[in-house]
């Protein structure tokens, strides 16, 4: 067991979360990671309040172990799905896409640890006052929807700021990444593109032979001109809305062609016309595997990593 401040918080025997990933992640996921020794996430994305307690309901007969769900705060419904998180007792909410402060006292009452996903300094050193028992810190090497900074600086300078752990997303993809973040005084990892090749994780196979296939080059980001920065794989639909961007096509046009991307690639498998969401270390994709077999790797190549750090003599 690897006990640090992350695990010792959520009762977990590694230090690496899965990522909250929209139409991806449900409770045979979540499930598969946290008996893996991990912290897995149901996403609340896009979902109804009836498809959340029905995914939650079923995680709790795939594990006995910690489990969490992340919720969307630009999500119409967010505050009902708040309201079932509490009324169901989750062991843990991650918050992204919004400001998570609101929601505080509510989760607090209901004794659900509350973990925000923050872009920077100031909103880490924020929800850190507010009461927030953990942050989420992701680069802009992530997949999907992306902040401007990336993970090393994020790390250099978040980390310092804040007593609460730190768990660091956007590019971790191997051992290394988890042993990396720890050297910087992380408290552990999210991972999201590593586990959708998870042989629990229910996206459509045609995006993982995607992933499999991808070259190191082939990340590209979609939406960066209007703000909306989503990464993903290069295929006819993401080159597509970059030349469009570049020609200065209206922001209403690009949403609008944009909007259902991501479910149609994840669930339909249109891999070209669909948005194919995934972070940019992706040579580590080469096979599908059990969640158990990714974490158990990536906690021997991290003991390696760290064992090698401290060989150097400096």
């Amino acid at each position: 067991m690897m006990s640090n401040t992350i695990t010792n918080l959520l009762n977990i025997k590694y230090p690496i979360m899965q990522g909250g990933m929209a139409w991806v992640s449900e409770a045979n996921l979540a499930a598969a990671v946290s008996n893996a020794g991990g912290a897995g996430i149901i996403s609340a994305g896009g979902r109804d309040v009836s498809f959340v307690r029905e995914q939650i309901k079923l995680a709790r007969t795939l594990t006995d172990k910690t489990f969490g769900v992340n919720v969307q705060l630009m999500s119409p419904n967010k505050e009902e799905i708040i309201d079932l998180l509490c009324e169901e007792k989750v062991a843990f909410v991650t918050l992204g896409a919004g400001n998570p402060v609101p929601f505080f006292e509510k989760l607090k009452a209901a004794g659900v640890k509350i973990i925000p996903v923050v872009p920077n300094v100031k909103l880490a050193t924020r929800v850190e006052a507010a009461g927030a028992d953990a942050i989420i810190i992701e680069g802009m090497e992530a997949g999907g929807h992306i902040g401007v900074i990336t993970t090393m600086p994020l790390m250099t300078q978040v980390i310092p700021a804040v007593k609460i752990p730190v768990i660091v997303a956007g590019g971790i993809a191997d051992g290394r990444g988890l042993a990396a973040a720890l050297i910087m005084g992380a408290a552990g990892v999210q991972m999201g593109t590593r586990f959708l090749l998870a042989e629990e994780c229910k996206v459509h196979n045609n995006v993982k032979d995607k992933l499999i296939e991808a070259i190191d080059t082939d990340s590209i980001v979609t939406g960066q001109s209007i703000g909306h920065g989503v990464r993903g794989l290069k295929n006819k639909f993401s080159l597509n809305f970059v030349e469009l961007e570049r020609k200065g096509t209206p922001e209403v046009e690009l949403i609008k062609l944009a909007t259902g991307t991501n479910k149609l690639s994840a669930i339909d498998g249109d891999v070209e016309n669909g948005m194919v969401l995934a972070g940019q270390s992706l040579l580590s994709l080469r096979k599908v595997e059990p969640a158990k077999d990714i974490i158990e790797t990536m906690i021997r190549e991290a003991k390696v990593a760290l064992a090698n750090a401290n060989a150097i003599n400096l």
